[in-house]
């Protein structure tokens, strides 16, 4: 068994590091014992993600609706044949991941499964589950601990919220013409304009503050990664800001590997500086 669990996880690992390099590189400022728990929970993230976005089968709910059976089913029994569902359960049992944080998640992706419009309320539920409670499952693990967890609760919700919306802004072309796909509940992609941006961005630079005042007070183990992660989504919300919403409904921004490499090194030095 401990030789299937060492594969789970670095099976993890490899779908973190081959479907995110930012996220990859945050997570190497994790203390070590983190990592693999991070990488779990992440790998079991995009995994549903892949499921909604890139196949495009007519068995798609079939297919999630199993994936979270699957997944219930381990953290309950402690073993899955899915290599990636089983170092996910193990992690959230050990870290007490359960059902009110899980089924969010999996409401979540069942609405991406068919095209609609957003509306306040269902904008509000989608971040919620698809981002804020994964922050919250990241939080477990930082935490591991009910006090600091409640600490920091709010926090982390308001990080994991910020992150998504940054997501949808640069994904607004994809999302809608792609996908069927516009969640912004405050204007439809036809009419996305400066005033809607602007509008979104200030509501994102607010989750983005609110988290900062959390993360200062993060244990050392998960603080600095959490902070480069902040700093890359600052970054990249700038240069959303710097661009022109009508440029927004026709190309993704980035932030470039140097760029990310200098954001790496900054939050590095800050961190032996510290330690």
């Amino acid at each position: 068994m401990e030789l299937y669990k060492q594969v789970s996880y670095k099976a993890s690992m490899l779908v973190t590091r081959k479907y995110s390099t930012s996220f990859s590189s945050s997570i190497h400022l994790f203390a070590a014992d983190l990592r693999p728990h991070i990488y779990a929970i992440y790998a079991l993230v995009r995994i549903a993600d892949e499921i909604v976005d890139s196949y495009d089968g007519p068995d798609r709910l079939t297919l999630l609706n199993h994936l979270e059976r699957q997944t219930l089913t381990a953290i309950g029994s402690g073993y899955s044949t899915n290599p990636i569902v089983h170092a996910f359960a193990l992690t959230a049992r050990e870290f007490s991941i359960d059902n009110e944080l899980i089924t969010p998640f999996f409401e979540s992706m069942r609405m991406d499964i068919t095209p609609r419009v957003f509306d306040q309320k269902l904008y509000e539920a989608y971040i919620y589950g698809s981002a804020e409670v994964v922050g919250l499952m990241c939080l477990k693990v930082f935490t591991n601990d009910q006090q600091l967890y409640r600490k920091f609760k709010k926090g982390a919700g308001k990080l994991g919220a910020a992150y998504q919306k940054i997501n949808f802004l640069r994904d607004i072309a994809a999302d809608a013409e792609g996908l069927g796909r516009w969640y912004f509940p405050l204007s439809s992609f036809a009419s996305f304009d400066e005033t809607a941006k602007n509008a979104i961005i200030r509501d994102i630079e607010k989750d983005l503050a609110s988290a900062a005042k959390a993360i200062a007070q993060l244990p050392d183990t998960s603080r600095r990664a959490v902070m480069l992660s902040h700093r890359y989504y600052e970054q990249l919300l700038q240069k959303i800001k710097s661009t022109p919403a009508a440029q927004l409904r026709h190309r993704r921004i980035r932030i470039n590997n140097l760029r990310k490499s200098l954001l790496f090194a900054q939050t590095y030095l800050d961190r032996q500086h510290h330690a």
